[in-house]
């Protein structure tokens, strides 16, 4: 996967949060069974050399279990998160297996259920004009005519 809007749809779909990651899963409706995949570690994580070598462990736990035990026909998404480039790989593997696992099940009893949009607060682009906040007009000195 490298499409934004692709990222975006899996994160409308199922989360299961491990500690060294998070897995979203969600189908695809085209009716091609292949297996796609995403990685994505934020600049929070660390500098280049960190996020590269996350996203390298993410790859490799990839490429050994989601072709036996990935879901057929849909979107994968691997979030790294701050424990994950200290964890054992072996950790890393059985965390990855019980997500796959806890994603195709069902039901989960309420847990890992899909998201709900987000709601962004603060001070977003384009939104307010230059300056900072909204702006009230000044108050003129002229009469109304």
């Amino acid at each position: 996967m490298t499409r934004r809007r692709d990222f975006l749809a899996a994160n409308g779909g199922r989360r299961v949060a491990m500690p060294g990651f998070v897995l979203q899963v969600r189908p695809r409706d085209d009716g091609d069974a292949a297996i796609r995949v995403g990685f994505t570690v934020t600049k929070k994580i660390g500098n280049a050399v960190v996020r590269n070598r996350m996203k390298r462990r993410l790859r490799a736990l990839a490429r050994d279990l989601l072709p036996e035990k990935g879901i057929a026909g849909a979107d994968h998404v691997l979030i790294g998160r701050q424990g994950g480039i200290e964890r054992d790989y072996a950790a890393l593997t059985a965390e990855l297996a019980k997500a796959l696992t806890r994603a195709a099940s069902p039901d989960t009893g309420g847990q890992d259920r899909p998201r709900e949009p987000r709601v962004h607060h603060g001070r977003g682009k384009g939104r307010t004009p230059r300056g900072g906040a909204h702006r009230q007009p000044a108050p003129s000195n002229q009469e109304p005519a």
